[in-house]
């Protein structure tokens, strides 16, 4: 079957609208040993959770993880790697304030030449947008296999719109792995907020 043209340059855009969700901006918080002399992006990993048994519900954020770790400088390893990643994923819900909208206010005045009584109605147009958030937070521990100290860590913490594509967890893995190891290892004990 053969597609026209326009209807390939239309599914062609919904395609590429749907890889672009607006994300909202992402808090970092990372910590390293570069004052010890340690060298990061070279040797072996492994990304593992930190339970064994979030494995599933984490393979998002894992293969998050997996791809920034490659892209650092590393190299995966299954068995016998330098450095294991282990991941941890929080997510809770934050609900919003219930408030209206919707104000009244009542006023008056009187004066020498005659009183007057006024009425006035307030919109607050932030109110109407109060929906309920979802905040994630990335957490990861890079320990060296050798003595099991950890030379890394770090936490990306975002908040979505409870129903926006950006709160699934496949879009809100890439954009917190991507912020938490954007020019890693990153400036010990800082927290920068990322776009």
């Amino acid at each position: 079957m053969k597609i026209p043209p326009l209807m390939a340059a239309a599914a062609l855009s919904l395609t590429l609208t749907a890889c672009m969700v607006p994300t909202g901006p992402v808090e970092v918080t990372r910590f390293n040993r570069l004052a010890d002399g340690y060298v990061y992006g070279n040797g072996s990993y492994i990304a593992t959770p930190a339970k064994a048994s979030d494995a599933l519900s984490l393979s998002p954020y894992l293969a998050a993880v997996a791809r920034e770790m490659q892209r650092v400088g590393y190299t995966e390893r299954l068995d016998n790697s330098d450095v294991i990643a282990e991941v941890t994923v929080a997510a809770r819900k934050v609900e919003a304030l219930q408030r209206s909208p919707v104000s009244v206010g009542v006023g008056g005045s009187t004066g020498s030449y005659g009183s007057g009584v006024g009425v006035g109605l307030g919109v607050d147009l932030g109110a109407l947008g109060n929906k309920d958030r979802v905040e994630t937070t990335l957490s990861v521990r890079l320990l060296r296999r050798a003595d099991n100290v950890v030379i890394w860590e770090g936490r990306a913490v975002q908040s979505a719109g409870a129903s926006s594509p950006a709160a699934q967890p496949g879009i809100a893995a890439s954009k917190l792995a991507a912020a938490l190891f954007s020019d890693f290892p990153g400036k010990s004990g800082e927290t920068v907020t990322m776009p």
